[in-house]
């Protein structure tokens, strides 16, 4: 153990002073004081060359990293292995790089140079966003505006401006031929509309705007006559100018007429005087009928008689033809009354085909015992129109006052079906009185009158979301439901 520590210095004894005075020459002292003496005078220099631009970013640093000297394991102070010159080692460099204080207060200013940037960059990016939400809630305003006044006046501005489809058919489009009805004392728009329902003309004003346009003065002439489907105004007005068209000795009655106004249609298109057709329609038994009055019982259709038919012989044809509508039905003579009355109401309250099925069901639901949603009321506006002499007035609702009339029609005041029928059903009506489609349905309003759109619904408080959606309808133009 002697041997071993036997070199290591005596702990008692101190250890020795750093030598005083210059150092040896060739000493690692030397060479670290020289090279401190090197360092200062460089960073003197770079000091003096970056006083005038301190902020601004060096071009270049060079590196400078110098790796310590190497000493292998094992050796011990005073080997051979240490002889000779000590290296140089730059003590100013730090992390790998030179330049000292001066490089690190560059790298400050260029962070702060690029935080800035990045700050600038970020406030015009918030600009830009602000700018670009500003421009936005511009146009969505003026877009905004745009639909609420075409939805509002779509309409007007595209008849205005003449923008859309053309109200009239091309010529030459002439298509199935169809019998229009022209009454006494009839005017050009009341011709006009006529020639529409009958598919003659595009629109209801398609007749009337052309004589506007021209500058016509006609007289129209009652009678019947054969026109044509998808004519123009011009080709229609033509047609009915022309006397071989006018079909003589023939009516036209249309579904849902009452007696009283065939009556009047039978007497102005055939010549009759008015009071001599009233006659003939006054007593229902000179006809089979067991009823107050013909009602019902005069069947809409185009009918051609001879020249020598009494006001007697027309209704009397028409009769018969009710009869044949209900045997082709399966109605018993028994039914024919009860069977009539409700394809009445379904020819007056129905607008498409599949509606009066629909509208059959309605009726049959609200007539069955114990309804604790109706009552056994059927509430149909047709009934509490006809009774109070309104039905042809034209407006699809009723007056207060025609609802609470107490007639033995009204249906809002008494349950079950009106005391008898109150139109000239057709032969659809009287099939879907028969034959009611399957539905729980109670209620039904018509939302739309342009389309005929109707709801059918089987709670009160659906048919009240139904009957909003109508009045919002009416709301967009006042002059749709006066």
């Amino acid at each position: 153990m002697a041997g071993l520590f036997g070199n290591l210095p005596d702990p008692a004894k101190p250890a020795p002073a750093a030598p005083a005075g210059p150092p040896a020459p060739g000493s690692r002292r030397a060479a670290r004081e020289a090279a401190a003496r090197e360092a200062a005078q460089r960073e003197a220099a770079q000091a003096a060359a970056s006083e005038p631009a301190l902020s601004e970013t060096p071009a270049s640093v060079p590196a400078a990293s110098v790796l310590p000297p190497f000493e292998p394991e094992g050796l011990v102070p005073g080997s051979p292995a240490e002889e000779g010159p000590a290296p140089v080692v730059d003590e100013t460099a730090v992390g790998g790089s030179r330049g000292g204080l001066d490089e690190l207060f560059e790298t400050a200013d260029d962070h702060h140079e690029v935080k800035d940037e990045r700050v600038r960059k970020k406030r015009r990016r918030r600009g830009c966003l602000i700018a670009l939400i500003v421009v936005l809630a511009i146009f969505g305003g003026i877009a905004a505006a745009g639909m609420w006044v075409w939805n509002t006046y779509g309409d007007r501005i595209t008849e205005v401006m003449g923008w859309g489809e053309p109200n009239d058919w091309e010529p030459g489009q002439a298509g199935d031929p169809v019998n229009i009805t022209v009454l006494e004392g009839d005017t050009g728009g009341a011709v006009s509309a006529t020639m529409y329902e009958a598919g003659v003309t595009k629109t209801p004003e398609a007749l009337y705007d052309y004589l506007i346009r021209e500058s016509i003065a006609v007289t129209f002439y009652p009678g019947v006559y054969e026109l044509r489907e998808r004519m123009s105004a011009a080709e229609a007005l033509e047609a009915l100018r022309d006397p071989a068209n006018k079909r003589e000795n023939s009516v036209l009655l249309r579904e849902g007429l009452t007696v009283d106004r065939s009556v009047e249609i039978i007497a102005e298109t055939m010549g009759f005087p008015l009071e001599d057709v009233q006659a003939a329609a006054e007593d229902p038994s000179a006809y089979g009928v067991s009823a107050d009055s013909l009602e019902g019982w005069v069947f809409p259709a185009m009918y051609t008689f001879d020249p020598s038919a009494t006001p007697t012989d027309v209704i009397a044809r028409m009769v018969e033809r009710t009869r044949e509508s209900l045997s082709r039905a399966g109605v018993s003579d028994e039914d024919a009354h009860e069977i009539l009355t409700i394809a009445s109401i379904i020819q007056r309250e129905a607008r498409f085909e599949a509606d009066f099925y629909r509208v059959s069901r309605v009726i049959q639901n609200r007539l069955q015992p114990g309804n604790q949603e109706t009552h056994g009321y059927l509430q149909m506006d047709s009934t509490a129109q006809y009774g109070y002499g309104e039905l042809h007035d034209g407006a699809a609702a009723s007056t207060q006052e025609a609802l609470d009339d107490d007639n033995p029609w009204n249906t809002y005041v008494h349950t079950g079906l009106p005391k008898g029928p109150i139109a000239n059903p057709g032969d659809l009506a009287i099939d879907a009185a028969m034959h009611p489609a399957d539905g729980t349905w109670l209620y039904f309003v018509t939302v739309n009158d342009e389309t005929g759109e109707t709801e059918f619904t089987d709670t009160y408080a659906e048919h009240l979301r139904a009957i909003e959606v109508r009045q919002e309808w009416c709301r967009a133009d006042e002059a749709r439901c006066p």
